[in-house]
This record gives C-alpha cells, sequence and structure tokens, in this order.
C-alpha cells in the first residue's frame, strides 16, 4: 500500500543569512524548514565551513549549516562543497528522512570565479519500487555556462539513472530564459512542478527577490511522481530569511510505480 508520497522543499539558503548579509538567521531557518515537514531537502549555498564567522558571531552553530539544519528531523545527510577559501567553503546539501544510499558530486565549474556542482544521490523511500534518484544544483548566473552544465546533468543522469527510475532535480538554475524546460523534458522525461501542477500558473514560478519575486530561478523538475501540490514560499517569514523564496511540492507516485 502506498503512503503519503513525498513532500519535498528546496531553498537556497544565502548561506544563513538574510538579505545583504545583516543578519544571520540559521535558527529562524530551521524552525520554518521544520514546519513544513519534508521528507526531502534540496539545499543551495550552505556554508559548511566559514571560521571568521564562527569567530566573530557568537552564536553560531558548532555543526556544519546542513547538519545543525537536519537536527533530530532528517537523520540522513549529505553535502559537497563547491567554491573553498582560505577560511571555509560552501555547496549544496540534501536532507533526507530515508537513508541516502549513494552520494556523487559532479563539478561543472566553467568559469573558474564561479564554482558550481551538481549533487546526485539515491534514496531508498519505503514505499518506491526502486530508489528515488535525487539532484541538488546551483547552476551559474550566465547563460553558456548554464547551457554546458545542464548538458553535463543530462548526461550524467542518462548514464547513472535507469530511464524509468523516480528522479527529482531541484535547486537555483538561474534560468530566468527557462532553457532548462525543453532540454530536461526532452532527454529526461522530466517535468517542472509549476507546470504540471493543477491550479498553477503552467510555468515556472517566480521566486527572486523573496520579499517581492520577480525573476523565475528556483525550480523543481520530477519524473515518476504526480504533482499533487506546488508552493512557492515568499514574503515574511521566509524574505527575512534569505534573498530566494523557497519552493515545496506534495508528491504522489505515478500508478505503474
Amino acid at each position: 500500500m502506498k503512503t503519503r508520497g513525498l513532500r519535498i522543499v528546496t531553498y537556497n539558503i544565502h548561506k544563513g543569512f538574510s538579505q545583504f548579509n545583516r543578519r544571520m538567521m540559521l535558527y529562524e531557518l530551521r524552525e520554518q524548514l521544520q514546519r513544513l515537514d519534508a521528507d526531502i531537502v534540496f539545499l543551495q549555498e550552505v556554508q559548511g565551513k566559514h571560521s571568521l564567522n564562527a569567530e566573530r558571531i557568537e552564536n553560531w552553530p558548532e555543526e556544519p549549516q546542513h547538519i545543525f539544519l537536519a537536527g533530530d528531523i532528517w537523520r540522513s545527510t549529505v553535502y559537497a562543497s563547491n567554491a573553498v577559501y582560505d577560511h571555509g567553503h560552501h555547496g549544496n546539501a540534501i536532507l533526507s528522512r530515508f537513508p541516502i544510499e549513494y552520494a556523487f558530486n559532479q563539478d561543472v565549474t566553467h568559469l573558474r570565479f564561479e564554482r558550481r556542482g551538481l549533487l546526485h544521490c539515491r534514496i531508498g523511500v519505503p514505499d518506491a519500487r526502486t530508489p528515488v534518484h535525487c539532484v541538488c544544483v546551483h547552476l551559474s548566473l550566465f547563460a553558456r555556462s548554464r547551457r554546458r552544465q545542464m548538458d553535463a546533468l543530462a548526461s550524467h543522469l542518462e548514464n547513472a539513472a535507469e530511464q524509468d527510475s523516480p528522479l527529482i532535480i531541484a535547486g537555483d538554475f538561474n534560468d530566468w530564459r527557462n532553457e532548462a524546460d525543453a532540454l530536461l523534458a526532452r532527454r529526461l522525461g522530466l517535468c517542472e512542478i509549476f507546470s504540471g501542477a493543477t491550479g498553477t500558473s503552467g510555468a515556472p514560478v517566480r521566486s527572486f527577490p523573496a520579499k517581492h519575486p520577480v525573476l523565475r530561478l528556483d525550480r523543481i523538475y520530477v519524473r515518476g511522481f504526480s504533482i499533487k501540490q506546488a508552493k512557492v514560499h515568499a514574503g515574511p517569514p521566509w524574505s527575512k530569511m534569505s534573498d530566494h523564496a523557497a519552493l515545496s511540492a506534495q508528491l504522489g507516485w505515478d500508478e505503474e510505480k
């Protein structure tokens, strides 16, 4: 018997700071993420280490941000650093209620000053016929680099994931031209959640800046799921915690799954 399916969230957490880096917001962020009651959380701009902030901010968590945010809710986590510097590093993370069976970070850096990676893992979801492939992405600010990165993403998954396996790709695509839809649908059979959910606009949602979203930067693409609900979390309190809005989706299983 199938359970509720999956509830997922993606969020660019801006390294744990409010817009313009005015305040550290990790405690508020953890509380709001827990309220969403997600099974799998895709995070971008996660600070794995920052020795300067640890020294100057009194309540800076001792754990890496993905461990701090996971708490006792998401027992299985994976983090991959993309940008490394003298005082620390940051990258992508995936938090899961279910066991992460495998993880791999693909370096897709195109420009030396803009380090990027694709964090891919397989998650053993109890009511899934096969493990669910999940990829957390944060793509380039530049169109040419994004195209190369999306091609690398599709090529990797064509080899690493079975053609009919359930798949979720989520993150900050920086894709205001909406080039990802056609490529990911054609090569991987993916559907963008706001294009496929009942009662939505039929286009990727505006998610940046979080206070009054204008640009359609953040996305969730799925394969092997029905889309029950899709929601953008903009405005307070989310706009106080990051410059991006969070996206969430309630997914059901396709009948054949």
